[in-house]
């Protein structure tokens, strides 16, 4: 199944209105900021050399803004442009759904403002609006090829889906692992606030909660991985999402790692810390292997012979599930103290959550 040309022209429509409003929250926080390299420093997680003025953006919004891009680039030209454009809008509904309720309470207006809290819940209306209109954009556009001539959509090659099986489903189980370990390490008054956000953190304004996204990303990595090994036509563009965030998530916990000296260190450091840095390098194999095999030319076309990695199927395979030829998904964590992966920076004064274990999990 292909989307019409009126379906391709909406959903691309959708998705620079979604990447336009992405990019809006990043220029603000360069203006608030001061500075990119600071503004960087804190989407990667380093605890030095804070903003002043708090971020309203982390990592997810760069890599959102990747995925944006490359989803209207797919919705113009890709022979997957449905599966990529239904993928794109779950995404943005997963990450943006909390937002209803944390940026509605009043702690918000608080250490945001109200004018900034105001703009970032009729931005999130706006965003699930289109995140929505995206998935029913790419369910409902669909038809059959009508000649010889259209190009039917591409799926992974017998070595890629079980290439991204392994390296997706293994990297799924330890975030879940991760996160069945907060409920004996993070204090009682903290664990609520990990998953549905709350004044206990200090959150990027349009953010999902840790938990929230981690558990997203884990669920998402172990379905995906299922779908890759019977080489599902969808579990293109979705594995390259997921690679993508895995891979970004997993680079910055490294930076931060070789940032606090902690890999010079690493046979004096306690197993549990040992273990999230080894994380944050599975985290980065895992999303780099993912993008590399599923993203070549010469992937099969849906219905083809199996062909493994190459084949003989459409010449604009692999990246071009993402209508670029060449292309990469990005990927994000989130800051925190001593997180390999993910994790928030404690709250600047006030009540906030003591220090966080040796070595919090890595997320999303």
């Amino acid at each position: 199944m292909i989307l019409t040309r009126g379906a391709r022209i909406t959903g691309a429509v959708l998705c620079a209105v979604l990447a336009a409003l992405v990019a809006a929250w990043i220029v603000r926080d360069l203006r608030a900021v001061g500075d990119a390299s600071t503004l960087l420093r804190y989407w990667a997680g380093y605890t030095d050399g804070w903003p002043r003025k708090l971020p309203a953006t982390l990592q997810a919004d760069p890599v959102l803004l990747g995925v944006y891009v490359l989803a209207l680039l797919a919705a113009l030209r890709s022979s997957v442009a449905a599966s990529a454009l239904v993928v794109t809008g779950l995404v943005t509904l997963v990450l943006r759904l909390p937002g209803l309720w944390i940026i509605g309470s009043s702690w918000t207006g608080d250490r945001f403002g109200d004018d900034l809290r105001t703009r970032a819940l009729v931005g999130t209306f706006v965003t699930l609006a289109a995140g929505l209109a995206l998935v029913v954009t790419g369910a409902a556009g669909r038809r059959r090829p009508e000649d010889m001539y259209e190009r039917p959509p591409t799926r992974p090659g017998r070595g890629a889906g079980v290439t991204a099986f392994l390296v997706l489903g293994a990297s799924g189980a330890v975030l879940i692992a991760w996160e069945i370990r907060q409920l004996f390490t993070l204090p009682d008054e903290v664990y609520p606030a990990w998953y549905i956000g709350g004044e206990a953190l200090t959150l990027g304004l349009i953010a999902a909660p840790p938990g929230w996204s981690s558990v997203a990303l884990g669920v998402i990595c172990l379905v995906v991985a299922w779908t890759a090994l019977f080489r599902a036509v969808h579990s293109r563009p979705l594995s390259m999402t997921a690679a993508g965030f895995l891979l970004v998530s997993g680079v910055c916990g490294i930076a931060r790692t070789v940032h606090n000296g902690w890999l010079e260190h690493f046979g004096e450091a306690e197993t549990e810390q040992q273990l999230g840095m080894l994380t944050s390098l599975l985290l980065a194999f895992a999303g780099a292997t993912a993008l590399l095999v599923l993203a070549p030319r010469g992937l099969e076309s849906a219905g083809g012979p199996d062909q493994g990695y190459g084949g003989h199927g459409h010449p604009q395979g692999g990246a071009e599930a993402y209508g670029h030829p060449r292309g990469a998904t990005p990927g994000y964590g989130y800051p925190g103290a001593g997180t390999p992966g993910y994790g928030y920076p404690q709250s600047g004064g006030g009540s906030g959550p003591p220090p966080p274990p040796a070595s919090p999990p890595p997320g999303w």
